[in-house]
């Protein structure tokens, strides 16, 4: 924290206190009097930099509020430290500094509201209405406790509903200029898009598609060109086992958590940048990888006869997953019930399993299943090897062709949006 004693922690507290008292009641030169006699009884004090940097910021010295939380910082690098040098930094019109700054906060903690609402009305001042709806958005939903009852803070939370509530029109008005809508199911879905109608389960992160059943596992006869992945099995794992031998390959297995440590990242912390949950794609984001399919030439034939989910520049992703000993993929739900997850077990350690709502399953080899990964599910693998399956997306047959096209043009829709 400091270089204070425990003898001096006391009188420092008193003395902070008070100059805060002081300047409440406007008597800023008390404030700065007793600020002073603080800094003179311990100079490299994180408490006292930070309280003379508020009182600087106050009074209108905005550069000596900067160097005393840039000394303050450096004592604590904590998320409040990094955000009193982005108000600062802000305060002196410093946006590059000010956006570092609170980027450091986030790292440290990626839920401090206000570090979060000061990057949305950063990026509101920068014209970037988008990405201020975003973080308002994160802002709202990281408020603890008790924060909307603080009256300082209410007319930033009304503001941040009313930027949040204009980008989800304008989204929605986005979508609706580049797509013709088919029916009830698509307009629902939009309707859950943009905010308007509240979703319940399945719980997906991005689009749900109203009044498709919630199956956890799907039936096999919906799915014929299952049975040719099941026989091949022996085949695929073949490939599968030539690829990972191959220690030059090693680099090209990528972690498939892979998010920037500034996001929350909630139950995927520890796998984060990890290969403990390892993915070797065969296709990415629908686009395929023409090497590594190149090696794998009886799964890239069975692939081509499968009913893959074909959303440009998202889907489907097509990967061996690799899930090392002694790790679990904690509970979670997928992007869109639109699509279905197919899991084809290729190499599967004792202790292994895998839950999808109240359901749990062994991974067997030969078995295949399909099911909906918008419902929680949670995977692992209590062995002492690798567990790898084949994994990749197919639509959900309970879309008309009609709402495919509507889910694929809405989707790209809100990508370009995003990316505008």
């Amino acid at each position: 924290m400091s270089a204070a004693s425990s003898d001096t922690r006391r009188p420092l507290a008193d003395l902070i206190t008070r100059a805060d008292r002081a300047a409440a009641q406007g008597n800023h030169q008390e404030a700065g009097r007793l600020l002073e006699e603080a800094r003179a009884l311990s100079p490299t004090d994180s408490r006292v930099l930070a309280a003379l940097g508020l009182y600087s910021l106050k009074t209108g010295n905005f550069a000596a509020a900067r160097r005393h939380f840039e000394d303050a910082v450096c004592l604590e690098p904590s998320a409040l430290a990094w955000f009193h040098v982005g108000l600062a930094c802000r305060a002196q019109v410093d946006p590059e500094a000010e956006g570092t700054a609170i980027e450091r906060a986030l790292q440290l903690d990626s839920r401090f509201h206000l570090a979060l609402l000061q990057k949305a009305t950063l990026f509101e001042r920068q014209g970037r209405a988008k990405q201020a709806a975003e973080t308002f958005q994160a802002f709202l939903h990281c408020l603890p406790a008790g924060a909307q009852q603080v009256a300082g803070l209410k007319p930033a939370i009304e503001h941040a509903r009313r930027m949040v509530e204009a980008d989800r029109s304008v989204l929605e008005q986005f979508i609706r200029a580049r797509t013709t809508t088919p029916g009830e199911r698509a307009q629902l879905c939009l309707e859950a898009l943009v905010g308007r109608r509240r979703i319940f389960h399945p719980q997906p992160t991005v689009m749900h598609f109203p009044r498709l059943p919630a199956i956890e596992f799907f039936d096999r006869l919906e799915f014929p060109w299952l049975d040719a992945f099941e026989a091949a099995t022996g085949q695929i794992r073949q490939e599968l086992e030539t690829v990972i031998g191959d220690r030059d390959s090693d680099h090209e297995i990528k972690p498939y958590v892979d998010y920037p440590d500034s996001l929350p990242l909630d139950q995927w912390r520890s796998l984060n940048h990890s290969k403990r949950w390892g993915a070797y794609y065969l296709v990415r984001n629908g686009s395929p990888v023409e090497e590594h399919l190149g090696r794998c030439p009886k799964t890239a034939a069975l692939l081509a006869n499968a009913s893959l989910a074909d959303i440009p520049g998202e889907a489907p992703n097509v990967f061996f997953s690799i899930l090392q000993p002694r790790t679990r993929i904690p509970p979670h739900t997928g992007v869109s019930n639109t699509r279905l997850v197919v899991h084809v077990p290729l190499i599967v350690p004792p202790n292994c399993g895998f839950r999808v709502g109240s359901e749990t399953r062994a991974w067997q080899p030969g078995h295949a299943w399909v099911f909906d990964d918008t419902i929680e599910h949670e995977a692992w693998n209590d062995s002492d090897a690798p567990r790898v399956i084949l994994l990749f997306d197919t639509w959900n047959p309970f879309l008309t062709a009609a709402e495919r096209d509507w889910v694929r043009a809405a989707t790209v829709a809100v990508s370009e949006y995003r990316a505008g």
